[in-house]
């Protein structure tokens, strides 16, 4: 029983992210009594196909996505955005394609930071950075309301709850703030009550808006 929204942070236009904004979110949280638990983790990695024939290409999804989560350790999802496709697999999925050398890693990010407990409410505030990395590429927040696991019934106190978020990071008054855009969850033949491949659909989401919100930025300063 269970419900999450995954949010990403919007710089405002001629800001970027930086590690002092995540800092200060962690503080927020804190200081609205988030109690700290722990740390958590999340793996999003873009796959490109093996191709022998290059005028192939065109014939294979460009956004291939594989993604794990913490609270499916065992399991690994994968998401074609285009096709509005989510499918579920075994972890060692992983090992097998590269056994078969079908589709390789192309970059792979890592979501990870700390999880805070507050009510009914857990909250996983974290960064966005490349395997091997600390480049910071963007912040998100994870919100998980632990009584309810339907969408719609969960949806007006997960409003109330990030409205309260909301105002209370906005006494910091931070270049940005934690944007919410929900995927049409039927696109991908998923219903109203909530699972970890709703999870893999929000991270693929939040991947593309912010891949969108970097282009924009490099854009503006070409």
């Amino acid at each position: 029983m269970t419900i999450k929204w995954v949010l990403h942070w919007q710089p405002n236009v001629g800001t970027s992210v930086n590690s002092q904004i995540l800092n200060e979110v962690s503080q927020c949280v804190e200081s609205i009594n988030g109690v700290k638990e722990g740390r958590w983790k999340a793996t999003l990695t873009f796959y490109k196909p093996m191709l022998r024939d290059q005028s192939l290409a065109s014939e294979f999804p460009r956004d291939f996505l594989g993604i794990m989560v913490p609270e499916c350790p065992n399991k690994y999802f994968f998401v074609i955005r285009a096709q509005r496709i989510v499918l579920e697999a075994d972890s060692t999925i992983q090992t097998i394609m590269e056994k078969l050398q079908s589709y390789k890693m192309r970059v792979a990010l890592n979501f990870e930071g700390f999880q805070y407990q507050l009510g009914d409410f857990q909250l996983r505030v974290g960064k966005v950075v490349p395997t091997h990395s600390e480049n910071l590429r963007g912040i998100v927040m994870e919100v998980e309301y632990l009584p309810i696991s339907s969408i719609e019934k969960s949806r007006q106190i997960m409003e109330e709850f990030l409205e309260i978020w909301q105002e209370a990071l906005s006494k910091r008054t931070l270049p940005g703030r934690f944007m919410h855009m929900e995927p049409n969850f039927t696109e991908y033949g998923l219903s109203d009550h909530y699972s970890s491949q709703h999870t893999a659909v929000q991270y693929a989401n939040v991947m593309a808006q912010l891949i969108a919100s970097v282009q924009s930025v490099q854009s503006m300063r070409n």
